[in-house]
């Protein structure tokens, strides 16, 4: 790759104004970025040779085809804020951090536990438990925390707005700022998506000079509101649940009066069990709430392909605008960055949706020439709003773009560029907000392994949440990344695992597990729910030592 112009981050400052500056600048004040990375994941997982025969599934399709070798699972103490503690003290004990000068703790999440308490409180809570001897009951009292919901994209969201926070730091005002993702991605049983599951949180120390990966202020942006995968609120009438109850008692022989059901709901006003559950509010629907989603895969895909190309794009045209980038004389961007980091709810969901940008930051250039010669004309486009012609359309761009990736270079690039980061999600799943740092992970770590010379080199980075929102951005390297990276261990954390089998998998994903798998030592454990009054659905952690 030839050199090209550092990134600049762009700076406000009230008392300088407005200034620019490379992004490896000497000036401290502009340099921001990810100083560390901390992840933590459940200590259980469920094979997916074994997942493939409980579902009677093809595991050549599910490891060959989209990557997959093991998905891991939540034991009954885990949730979202255990495993975002879990991370979040990794950091601070691996850094030596005073919890009293973090002054910010942005969560991504869409698996929180509460509809208006937020999950990071419960996490915070669990931090001061641990940290309150050594720096004092309130050290994490002005810590500024929230929690950010867009789909996987969250901590994406939640990371740029904590660079702009910590990009305005001054001499007397140095501010550090973590960003958590946490996320338990669980889909119905026997449906399409439950090979995909995952589980895991993380967290990104936000510096100045940072260690790691230097963040320029220059980020593409795609926003479409689309249907292509959500959680809506669901709701069931008190007679369907009445209903559905009386039927189950018939079909275990037991026999029902004609107008039974009309007589229980006239009777339930007065009745004892209206303070009781789902009877207790008097309301004639009742909200139920479900993990799994509501999803349409292909169009997802779709989506998921769309909303990067035109972020791309976006970026592009503020690059330029930046003069970062000059469309006329430089490499195309793809050919400058060295590694590609994307949000891959599945491992090789990357290698499947760059293709379309491997076009067309390509097209013009002798490459294209030579790999448009291989695959014929692409479709035609239309301009039809008939939803047959666009269907059939969109299955021969489908097809088109599969094409691209078997090109020889295409397999280069992608082997390259991509390839390292998908290695870990391969044996995690899905971590929805958090897959995109995993993959970065991933990266650093093989690279590492490798002794690749990554100093001073370019990351793209690509982020997508349902709904649908994509972000592209970028991050330049910093010299010291392997004295990070070195720390960090993570194939070996994964190797670690237990395994588990097909009746505990079940078992914990209806709730059916009364007792962890096995029992916590070393980490935050979730030991109660409270069931009534004002404590009802209030959740209670502790810390659990080694020896319990």
């Amino acid at each position: 790759m030839k050199p090209q112009p550092s990134p600049k981050y762009r700076v406000i400052d009230s008392n300088r104004g407005v200034e620019e500056h490379n992004l490896m600048g000497t000036d401290s004040q502009t340099c921001v970025g990810i100083d560390d990375i901390a992840i933590h994941f459940p200590r259980l997982y469920m094979d997916m040779k074994d997942f493939a025969e409980l579902r009677g599934a093809d595991f050549g399709k599910l490891n060959k085809g989209l990557g997959l070798e093991a998905m891991a699972i939540p034991d009954v103490h885990e949730d979202t804020a255990t495993m975002g503690a879990m991370a979040v003290m990794r950091i601070i004990d691996r850094n030596g951090l005073d919890p009293n000068n973090i002054g910010r703790m942005y969560l991504g999440t869409e698996s929180a536990l509460d509809g208006a308490k937020p999950t990071a409180t419960y996490i915070v809570d669990m931090l001061t438990q641990r940290y309150q001897d050594r720096y004092g009951d309130d050290c994490f009292r002005n810590c500024d925390v929230v929690d950010m919901t867009f789909a996987c994209i969250g901590a994406v969201d939640a990371l740029h707005t904590t660079l702009d926070w910590v990009a305005r730091s001054t001499e007397s005002d140095e501010r550090t700022g973590i960003v958590i993702f946490s996320d338990n991605a669980k889909y119905a049983l026997e449906s399409s998506g439950e090979y995909t599951q995952g589980a895991g949180g993380g967290a990104l120390l936000i510096r100045r000079n940072p260690r790691l990966l230097e963040i320029p202020d220059c980020i593409g942006v795609s926003t479409t509101p689309v249907h292509d995968f959500f959680k809506p609120r669901r709701e069931v009438s008190i007679r369907s649940v009445i209903s559905n109850v009386l039927q189950l008692a018939q079909e275990t022989g037991q026999t029902m009066k004609k107008g039974l059901i009309e007589r229980m709901i006239r009777h339930l006003p007065e009745s004892t069990v209206r303070k009781l559950g789902i009877f207790a509010h008097g309301e004639e629907k009742v909200s139920v709430h479900r993990d799994d989603p509501i999803f349409d895969g292909q169009f997802s895909n779709r989506c998921y392909q769309a909303a990067v190309r035109q972020a791309f794009h976006n970026f592009a045209k503020k690059a330029e605008n930046q003069k970062r980038y000059n469309n006329e004389t430089d490499e195309p961007l793809t050919e400058q960055w060295s590694r590609i980091i994307m949000h891959l709810p599945y491992a090789f969901q990357a290698k499947r949706m760059f293709p379309d940008i491997f076009r067309h930051d390509r097209v013009g250039t002798e490459m294209w020439e030579s790999i448009a010669e291989q695959l014929g004309p692409m479709p035609e486009d239309h301009n039809s709003e008939d939803p047959q012609i666009i269907e059939i359309w969109e299955k021969a761009m489908d097809g088109y773009r599969r094409a691209i990736s078997k090109t020889p270079e295409y397999i280069e690039f992608h082997a390259s560029r991509i390839e390292k980061g998908q290695r870990a999600s391969s044996l995690i799943g899905n971590q929805y907000t958090g897959s995109i740092f995993l993959a970065l992970m991933s990266t650093f770590e093989s690279d590492l392994e490798e002794n690749s010379n990554l100093d001073n080199t370019l990351f793209g980075l690509c982020g997508y949440g349902s709904g649908a929102k994509a972000k592209v951005f970028e991050g330049k390297v910093s010299p010291r990344w392997r004295e990070v990276v070195s720390r960090w261990h993570l194939f070996e954390r994964l190797a670690g695992r237990v395994a588990i089998d097909h009746i505990t998998y079940e078992n914990l994903h209806k709730g059916l597990q009364d007792d962890s798998v096995v029992t916590p030592q070393g980490e935050f454990a979730l030991v109660e729910i409270g069931d009534e009054g004002v404590d009802e659905g209030a959740r209670r952690y502790r810390w659990v030592g080694i020896n319990g």
